[in-house]
């Protein structure tokens, strides 16, 4: 039977994607420290999340004014740890809960990153994932000693196609088989099933043989969250849990459509791809309350907040314009960052929008369009994009307005409703992250493979 799927948002910084998190009067100061994952992993795993994956940005959004002094003052993502560690932590405190993290197809090496993640695998007795990105900011760049700018949009993305090839080939290298430990015969592992991927391409290149064997559930599940054009493609061939961010039921049906037929255009089931959309909860007893807390929320966020990672976002420095004056045709093209952020104003009517109009339509840093009720209300709205004969998605990406408190009224409020309704899950069905999302465990070459016809 299909089950809705859960995933949660989390970021190993200071606050969540919402810069206002950290101001509000529930939130927890200490996100730099273990008791602070460990009590959100067993929040989660109380309310039987498919899987925590921690965003990442390799750097503070100093582009506005390009200077880190507002981003440190106003608490804007200004502690950011690796994420990674911070997952080791949340795996130490659970048993189910899948976990994944973001690393950059961008910064990081493809061999590095296979070894990471396969060997969390191999920790977490299979319940690790892998988010893809290929980061679209200029100071993250200047940071890993890349220059000065974020390279091309699609450049990155046919540069991350050879990653993939790369860190799927290393994942495929060892057999299942392959160990045996015959001490007596003097045989640790068969060589013939131990192969050297010799991987050369106009990008990357990487020999072999890997140094970390398959997991219990084959190898880690591949995260992809492009929504651009390009990154969409790039989702069709590798994704296997996919992070979007729908802006309404309509436009979701269309768009889950779409990549689900893109998907199945490359060769792959369309039924092996999971997708989820990000929404952000407000929930209370009774939706009055709900509808008292938002307005409450609504009065910590400040103008620097949403201008700070519009700058990032969009590798622009909206200091230099002002409020009501107009990006110029050159300013919209020359944009190389999230280019669907930039088109969603675009497509809004806005061809040459003002500072204002990016503002007021993307939402940027804004608890923007929270989905806000009573705990019948958020499962009506999570059973009408999740149901029917036209989805809008397979699961949600749950945003949190601040932490843990968000995912403590969640689990405590909504789920049990969802549970009643038989269309969440009362217990995990299995050990691993697949068997959370029903994904097969991948045979040697089967993502790879399927991508290459």
């Amino acid at each position: 039977m299909r089950q809705v799927h859960f995933v949660a948002f989390l970021q190993a910084q200071n606050c969540t994607t919402i810069p206002a998190a950290w101001r509000h009067p529930d939130a927890r100061t200490d996100s730099y420290s273990p008791d602070y994952y460990q009590h959100i992993a067993r929040v989660l795993e109380e309310g039987k999340f498919d899987v925590g994956f921690f965003d990442d940005r390799l750097a503070m959004p100093d582009m506005y004014r390009g200077d880190h002094a507002h981003t440190v003052e106003n608490g804007i993502r200004c502690v950011k740890l690796d994420a990674t560690t911070c997952l080791m932590t949340m795996a130490a405190a659970s048993k189910h809960l899948g976990l994944g993290a973001t690393y950059s197809t961008t910064y990081y090496d493809p061999f590095h990153v296979a070894r990471v993640f396969q060997t969390i695998d191999l920790m977490t007795k299979g319940r690790a994932a892998w988010n893809c990105v290929t980061s679209v900011n200029d100071n993250e760049a200047r940071n890993m000693g890349r220059g000065d700018s974020a390279m091309e949009h699609d450049l990155r993305y046919d540069r991350a196609d050879e990653f993939m090839e790369i860190v799927l080939g290393h994942w495929d290298s060892w057999d299942d088989d392959a160990i045996v430990v015959d001490k007596e015969n003097n045989l640790y592992a068969h060589p013939d099933k131990v192969r050297r991927i010799d991987y050369k391409g106009e990008f990357l290149s990487s020999r072999g043989p890997f140094t970390v064997p398959r997991s219990a559930q084959g190898h880690p599940v591949v995260m992809q969250a492009g929504m651009s054009g390009r990154g969409q493609k790039f989702a069709a061939r590798w994704g296997e849990l996919l992070f979007v961010a729908y802006r309404d039921i309509a436009v979701g049906r269309k768009m889950y459509k779409s990549q689900k037929d893109a998907t199945a255009a490359l060769g792959r089931n369309p039924d092996h791809m999971k997708i989820c959309s990000l929404f952000y909860p407000m929930v209370a007893a009774t939706r009055a309350e709900a509808e008292d807390r938002k307005a409450a929320y609504d009065k910590l966020p400040n103008d620097i907040d949403q201008l700070s990672l519009l700058s990032e976002a969009l590798n622009f420095d909206f200091a230099t314009k002002g409020m009501d004056e107009p990006f110029s045709d050159e300013e919209i093209a020359g944009i190389n960052g999230m280019q669907s952020m930039r088109d969603r104003v675009i497509q809004a009517g806005y061809k040459n929008p003002t500072v204002r109009d990016f503002m007021r339509v993307t939402g940027r840093g804004l608890l923007h369009e929270a989905w806000v009720g009573s705990p019948t209300d958020i499962a009506d709205m999570i059973e009408e994009w999740w149901s029917g004969p036209e989805p809008a998605c397979d699961g949600f990406v749950v945003g949190p307005t601040h932490q843990p408190g968000c995912f403590e009224d969640f689990v405590r409020l909504v789920v049990p409703e969802l549970q009643k309704r038989g269309i969440y899950r009362k217990d995990y069905s299995g050990p691993t992250l697949r068997d959370h999302l029903g994904l097969q465990r991948p045979d040697i070459g089967a993502l790879r493979n399927a991508a290459a016809e």
